[in-house]
């Protein structure tokens, strides 16, 4: 059924396939610019992945201004500013960020510094308002198969005095274009492999149900989740396989797409608030509370999670499946996804597993109730139903 009304933006080009990063150049050039600033994490310097997207650019005739590297694994307030100074300093007029999503998140905190010409990201706090500003162009380099963050009109950005992650939300924040090339997470190990698909998966799911979602979010979802399925488990056995890394890559883009514009539930507001209060590593965070949550929900959404079994199993399953039963499959068999990967991997599949300790569920819980995507979750969520989702998740 098509809502009343719905809006829609997808405007970042995506550059996908062998040889993608030669490219960037090309790209940089028809934005008008020089002299980027290319962002990465110590990691990826120390692996190589950061230096395939340098040699790439210099094959094709451009260099950066300047490079940074220490980008912590969750992104800050201070980090975006003390970039901030130096993109100016340097003389820079782009960004390339290369990396998952909190270096693509901190490249959207740099874009808003420098677009709205301030030199404290706080200052650019409920931005949904904020008008485009200058325009800096910006070229995302995704290096794991899960966030998204290369499609979204959102940042997630750690208020660290706070301890909070804070939501930064506007349509100028979205990548003029996007890199997938499997050389960027063909390194990928296979526990973080599986924990960023499911990621993936988790921003599908919740894309196809929450209350914004529409006719193309619902197109992105759907095609998303079939290639999660298709491909996790070959990734994680055979990272090395390029044309299962490039299916994954488009799946977490895909997924992305779809969230940016249906917007996510319960499940990234709980998971958000497990990663600010309990340092929970958010692909595991979705992992472990995805069917719980969509336990939750079940009531008032059972038909729209029904649909989904036939991205999930195929065809075959979906048609021998009576419809009544249709939600209880689709919600046994993420169960059984998890499973699989626990076992292939070791991802975790209990917030007892990845340490959390029972006396922070209350400011998970009130942290959670606070989170923005809350707002979009298909039922209206209490602080004692947050409480029991933690309890059930534990063990």
């Amino acid at each position: 059924m098509l809502p009343t009304y719905y809006e829609f933006q997808n405007s970042t080009k995506i550059l996908s396939g062998k040889n993608a990063l030669e490219n960037i150049s090309y790209e940089l050039s028809g934005l008008g610019a020089s002299r980027p600033i290319v962002l990465s994490d110590n990691v990826l310097k120390k692996i190589g992945s950061l230096q395939k997207v340098l040699d790439a650019m210099e094959s094709t005739g451009m260099e950066p201004a300047a490079i940074f590297t220490d980008i912590p694994s969750d992104s800050s307030v201070s980090v975006v500013n003390k970039i901030g100074r130096i993109y100016q300093e340097a003389g820079c007029d782009s960004i390339v960020a290369v990396g998952g999503g909190s270096v693509i998140d901190t490249a959207k905190g740099v874009e808003m510094l420098i677009s709205q010409n301030v030199k404290d990201l706080l200052e650019l706090q409920g931005c949904e308002s904020m008008t485009s500003g200058s325009h800096i162009p910006f070229i995302a380099v995704p290096t794991t198969s899960g966030t998204g963050s290369e499609m979204t009109l959102v940042a997630v950005i750690k208020n660290i005095e706070k301890s909070v992650k804070m939501e930064f939300i506007s349509n100028y924040l979205l990548p003029d274009a996007a890199v997938l090339d499997p050389r960027m997470t063909e390194t990928l190990p296979p526990k973080t492999t599986a924990s960023t698909g499911f990621d993936a998966l988790c921003h599908a799911i919740e894309a196809y149900s929450c209350n914004q979602k529409n006719p193309l979010s619902d197109a992105y979802a759907t095609a998303a989740i079939k290639l999660v399925v298709e491909n996790i488990e070959t990734v994680i056995t055979d990272g090395k396989n390029r044309k299962a890394r490039l299916a994954m890559a488009n799946a977490s883009t895909m997924a992305g797409a779809a969230f940016s514009n249906s917007m996510v539930g319960m499940v990234h507001a709980i998971g958000h608030a497990l990663g600010g209060v309990c340092k929970v590593p958010h692909g595991d965070a979705m992992t472990i509370l995805l069917p719980y949550c969509m336990l939750y929900n079940y009531k008032h959404v059972g038909d729209i999670y029904g649909e989904l079994l036939l991205y999930l199993e195929g065809p075959d399953v979906y048609a021998r499946t009576p419809a009544q039963k249709r939600c209880e499959a689709t919600i046994k068999s993420v169960r059984r996804l998890e499973r699989r990967l626990n076992q292939l991997c070791g991802l975790p599949m209990t917030l007892k597993a990845v340490h959390v300790d029972k006396k922070d569920f209350d400011a998970v819980a009130k942290t959670a109730l606070n989170d923005g995507a809350m707002l979009a979750n298909p039922a209206a969520v209490e602080y004692e139903d947050v409480i029991r989702i933690l309890n059930q998740a534990y063990e």
